[in-house]
Order: C-alpha cells, then sequence, then structure tokens
C-alpha cells in the first residue's frame, strides 16, 4: 500500500489527512470552546506527519480558515492546505448553496486573505448549486487557476456524470464524497476515480454504525490488532483504493494520534475481504 499521493500530479501527500471542521463551536458556528486547543490540535496534526489539511470557509464560517492561519502560517514546505467554497451560512448547522460564478470567485479571494497565501493548492467546489450551469461554476474556478489563484480543481459530492462534465471543463484533481465502512453508495464515483488518478476524499470516513458491535467482524479484527473499529475503518479506506485520502476530522489531540497512527495497520487479504462484506 503505498503511504503517498500525487495529488493534481505535482503535490505529493502522505494519504492520512486531517479534516479540521470540528475545530468550531457547534453546528460548526463560531469559535471552538477551547481556541488554544484548536490550535494546539493543528499543529500536533503536522508534528505527526500530516500534510494535507481540509477546511472550507463555510467552517464557522471562516473562522476555521482563520485558526488554521493562526496555528501553522507561515505554512511549512510541503504541507497543502485544502479549501472549499459555494455554502453560504445562515445560522448554525444551515447550509444553503450558491454557486454563482461571481460568489465563487469572492469566495477564493477571501479565503486568500484569511489563508494567508497567493495560491491555494486545492479549491473545492463544495457543493454543485442546481441553480447556475455546472460548466459556469467550474469554468470560473478555471479562470481562477489561470490567473494563478488556484493549483488544482476539486469538487464534493458529485455523481459520475458530473464529475464527467466538469472534466469536459478543466482537469479535476480531487472528488471530496460522503464514503465509509458502512456507507458506500458512491462506490462508483470510488472507481471513476481509481481508474482515472483522481484523489478520493471520503468525508466522515470513521463512521461505523452498527458494524462495531460486540462480537462483529470489525470489532475482532480491531482486537488482534490491538485497534479500535474506527482505525480499522481508516485502514480498510487506505487498503480499497490508492486513490483514496481519508481526512478523520477531531477536536482531541488524543483522538488524532490514534487517527494518524491507523496509517501503520496492515490489514490482511482474509481481514479486507471480510470487512468489505460487511456493508
Amino acid at each position: 500500500m503505498s503511504e503517498t499521493f500525487s495529488l493534481g500530479g505535482d503535490l505529493t501527500v502522505n494519504r492520512l489527512g486531517y479534516g479540521a471542521m470540528r475545530l468550531t463551536g457547534e453546528g460548526i458556528w463560531g469559535y471552538p470552546a477551547d481556541r488554544d486547543n484548536a490550535l494546539a490540535v493543528l499543529r500536533r496534526a503536522v508534528e505527526l506527519g500530516v500534510d494535507f489539511i481540509d477546511t472550507a470557509d463555510a467552517y464557522g464560517p471562516h473562522i476555521n480558515e482563520e485558526l488554521i492561519r493562526q496555528a501553522l502560517h507561515p505554512y511549512a514546505d510541503g504541507l497543502v492546505i485544502a479549501t472549499k467554497g459555494g455554502l453560504l451560512r445562515t445560522g448554525p448547522n444551515e447550509w444553503p448553496i450558491l454557486g454563482r460564478p461571481a460568489y465563487l470567485r469572492q469566495a477564493v479571494e477571501t479565503s486568500l486573505l484569511r489563508l494567508g497565501v497567493e495560491r491555494i493548492d486545492l479549491y473545492q467546489l463544495h457543493r454543485v448549486d442546481p441553480d447556475y450551469p455546472l460548466e459556469d461554476q467550474v469554468g470560473e474556478l478555471a479562470k481562477l487557476r489561470d490567473e494563478g489563484k488556484i493549483r488544482h480543481i476539486g469538487l464534493s459530492e458529485v455523481d459520475v456524470a458530473q464529475l464527467e462534465a466538469a472534466q469536459a471543463v478543466t482537469p479535476i484533481a480531487s472528488v471530496q464524497n460522503l464514503y465509509n465502512l458502512a456507507d458506500r453508495h458512491h462506490e462508483a464515483v470510488l472507481e471513476y476515480a481509481t481508474e482515472h488518478g483522481i484523489a478520493f476524499i471520503p468525508w466522515f470516513p470513521v463512521a461505523t454504525g452498527e458494524l462495531a458491535r460486540p462480537g462483529s467482524v470489525l470489532d475482532a479484527a480491531a482486537k488482534e490488532h490491538g485497534a479500535t473499529p474506527a482505525q480499522l475503518a481508516l485502514a480498510w479506506l487506505l487498503r480499497k483504493s490508492p486513490v483514496v485520502l481519508p481526512i478523520p476530522g477531531t477536536s482531541s489531540i488524543a483522538h488524532l494520534e490514534e487517527n494518524v497512527a491507523a496509517a501503520r495497520i496492515e490489514l490482511t487479504d482474509e481481514e479486507f475481504e471480510k470487512l468489505s462484506a460487511l456493508a
């Protein structure tokens, strides 16, 4: 199993990244209850070798990007910060979609300011807005890339048809969809990404649900490895395809360290097949 992936063909990152969304207040709104802890988690992630951090302007909103800059700027060589735009925030747990090209341009410009960079390594369309042509939304991001403000373009929560339509406009470096051991309804997208060398970034990657019940295959395999079910879920994702870049998120340093350790777990062929057959 390769431990790294070349994002967009020219950004090599460790395959187990970190999703920073949880470093905000309740409902992904406002500042975290313990701001110093949030900064410490980000710094510890980098200390542990994480070099791919995922955020979005909608987390907070804006606060998540600001915390990343405060904790990590000036950024270490090789550290890739990926962000997203295309969602408005009208209150806690409220996520209206807005993919108007002029708004996406504003979102990119303000993320550049908050993150303190001249170019965003990976900028992802947070959701496709059905009120505007997909080609216009992706096309605006392509213009921003041509202007040197974006290095690579990604998508989030898309199907294969949308991914192909976007690819017809401009190269797509990544797709970030809900995917985990218990929920694989985006299997076709993962297969397409694997075939075309596109990074597949599963969000909510450690969800196990009933699969982790005592005495289950997942529970037994975890005990065999001296690991947790969540660690096995991450190890399964890493084994599933060489293009998978899980981004488990947490506001706990202990949990962060546990997640990062999952990259060292090697599943046997039998274990992988048994886990794959669970859902």
